[in-house]
């Protein structure tokens, strides 16, 4: 790989990835042109999206073993074809004014295109990078973030152009001709590779960092494991329902106008990018554990005072310092995945926990609209996330518990070998 593949441009090459499969987050685009077109109702046309999610929850877990016994370039393919095809259909489905075709091709086909597509890169990123697991990961995953400030205006202007249709003909064959060529190029390092300038004596200081080296079905027999799922699932719940309800919760609490609100929104594309290579930077630094922890308690006091912050600034700054922690979630459970389980089957086992995300991503939303729904105000719902955020706290604090044990059991077996 030193002599062929450089490790900077497969990082490269794994942004590529999630440039495109990143675009889901910008669905919503697509919301008034489909109503206004077809006369779809808002939850019909939103279904498409929360599908998409399910569906990369799942793909992402049942696809891990695939990544890992036939590399990142087979199922980096599958995921172009899936996600361009996807893509591709969703504009023929339009054209036939089929919301059921739509749900199929834009959901279920595209929505495996992005589970595969999501968990593709990561794996061979950690082996590529085992001085900076969390910032190569972080840089990756930050492609997935930012790539709705990028599509949305994009695929705005060419609805206006083109019409819906052709707009996801260009975006299906764009998608996969960026796909397809970062793909090509994906490739893990072969064993004992090391990167340059990297002492041997950092290498056994990293591998003695892992805490273990598992297969997928091993590591979900742990309480670790189940610890990393209940962590990322209340994170990505409560932070992709105040995604889903910003605007207006914004405006009924610290009284933006529906312009300010507006902007709020594209900032926090901003913060959720910057947070994912942010955060997973840091936890290359103060560790995994430590970043987690700090997440929580960031969160349980943001959450608690954001139903009593009626200024319009500090209420944003709360909203932007939830997005940072919401995005680091995402960017920095591969390392620690990579550090508790060890990188021998790490796509697989990333593929597991992401059906945390897949889960959130239908409890979230429709627990904050029915809750505000039912009582008029969004304060249950927040306050109802800081219990949800104290829980995820002290499973933080809890699994260092766990680590410990391990960690020390691991020690008396190596004692008792070097005794022998």
């Amino acid at each position: 790989m030193a002599k062929t593949k450089n490790r900077w441009l497969i990082a490269a090459a794994a942004v590529g990835i999630h440039i495109s499969i990143g675009s889901v987050y910008s669905w919503s685009v697509f919301t008034n042109p489909l109503r206004d077109q077809h006369g779809w109702g808002l939850s019909e046309i939103s279904l498409t999206f929360s599908i998409a999610i399910l569906f990369l929850g799942l793909s992402a877990a049942f696809m891990g073993h695939f990544v890992e016994r036939h590399g990142p370039r087979k199922s980096g393919m599958i995921s172009s074809i899936c996600f361009g095809v996807g893509l591709i259909g969703a504009g023929f489905a339009e054209s036939i004014e089929s919301l059921y075709l739509l749900y199929f091709f834009y959901g279920v086909l595209g929505g495996i295109g992005l589970g595969i597509g999501y968990i593709t890169p990561v794996s061979s990123l950690v082996k590529c990078f085992p001085d900076r697991r969390g910032f190569a990961t972080g840089l990756a995953i930050m492609g997935f973030g930012f790539a709705s400030l990028i599509a949305s205006p994009i695929i705005a202007d060419l609805i206006t152009n083109i019409g819906i249709a052709n707009t996801f003909y260009v975006l299906g064959a764009v998608y996969f001709v960026v796909m397809i060529s970062s793909s090509l190029y994906l490739a893990p390092p072969p064993p004992g590779w090391l990167p340059e300038g990297m002492a041997e004596e950092e290498t056994n200081e990293q591998r003695e960092g892992d805490l273990s080296q598992l297969t997928a079905n091993e590591a979900v027999k742990t309480v670790r494991f189940w610890a990393l799922w209940a962590m990322l699932f209340i994170n990505v719940t409560c932070g992709i329902a105040i995604i889903s309800v910003a605007s207006p919760m914004a405006q009924d609490i610290a009284g933006l106008s529906a312009a300010g609100a507006a902007t709020m929104v594209g900032i926090m594309g901003l913060f959720n990018g910057f947070g994912r290579i942010g955060w997973a930077s840091i936890s290359d630094y103060i560790g995994r554990p430590n970043v987690y922890t700090a997440f929580f308690a960031i969160q349980t006091v943001a959450f608690l005072l954001l139903p009593t912050t009626t200024n319009a600034l500090l209420f944003q700054l709360l909203i932007f310092l939830i997005l940072t922690c919401y995005g680091g979630g995402f960017a920095s459970i591969p390392a620690y995945i990579g550090d508790l389980f060890g990188t021998k089957q790490l796509g697989a086992i990333h593929g597991y926990i992401l059906t945390a995300w897949a889960a959130a991503g239908l409890v979230g939303p429709i627990l904050v609209s029915w809750i505000r729904e039912t009582t008029n105000s969004y304060t249950l719902t927040l306050y109802i996330f800081v219990a949800a955020f104290i829980a995820a706290l002290a499973i933080s604090l809890l699994i260092r518990v766990n680590i410990k044990k391990v960690r020390e059991r691991k020690g008396q077996s190596q004692g008792k070998l070097v005794s022998q």
